[in-house]
């Protein structure tokens, strides 16, 4: 492990397929590093998503490098290999696991959107994530915070002080849309950082072959 990472007392990891990562994941990675004093933001591309079954994911290197490329120009972020390194489903409690191997006495706290909050009943070992993690639920239109307070009451373990809401108005941008567009042959400009969006035309991705 290396010293800088000693240094770390609060981590965000920012989960998600990133098929293509925009700015409304961006701007959300910023707002939470500055409302929660996070002293880093580690975006983490999900390498086989558990939620995706039946739905194409682009290729995990090309999900990647486009986060590479967007994340370059802040210091305060960095990007894992971690899921798409390892065999089998993406699952957060194995992602959460793993950092805390490699970082010493670390608050970690998952970035997510509020919807995929909304189906954390379904996700893996849900007990075992919320004692050791916080969350941080972006809001997106349609997700009403009262939604949040339904399901934080169904949780087999109190977690209102683990699950934070964090209204977010760029989380407008969807991966769905910017997919569509490209597919449509819309414009995705100002949707995304322009180094992405000349990676997806050079890659010729979400286009039918």
């Amino acid at each position: 492990m290396s010293e800088s990472n000693k240094n770390i007392k609060r981590l965000g990891i920012m989960g998600g397929t990133f098929d293509p990562i925009h700015y409304g994941h961006l701007v959300t990675a910023e707002e939470a590093r500055g409302r929660f004093n996070l002293d880093k933001v580690v975006f983490v591309p999900s390498g086989k998503p558990p939620h995706k079954k039946g739905y194409r994911v682009t290729e995990a290197r090309h999900r990647y490098l486009m986060t590479i490329l967007a994340v370059a120009t802040n210091p305060y972020f960095e990007v894992s290999r971690v899921e798409i390194d390892r065999s089998g489903y993406s699952y957060t409690v194995d992602t959460v696991n793993q950092f805390y191997e490699h970082f010493d006495d670390v608050e970690l706290y998952f970035i997510t959107g509020a919807d995929a909050i909304l189906e954390i009943l379904t996700w893996k070992n849900v007990e075992e994530l919320l004692s050791k993690t916080n969350f941080i639920a972006a809001t997106r239109p349609g997700i009403e915070l009262t939604q949040l307070d339904e399901v934080v009451k169904k949780l087999p373990v109190p977690a209102y002080d683990v699950i934070h809401p964090l209204e977010v108005p760029a989380m407008a941008i969807s991966s769905t849309d910017i997919r569509s567009r490209v597919a449509e042959k819309r414009s995705i400009k100002y949707l995304l950082p322009e180094a992405v969006e000349h990676y997806i035309y050079k890659n010729r991705l979400y286009v039918e072959d």
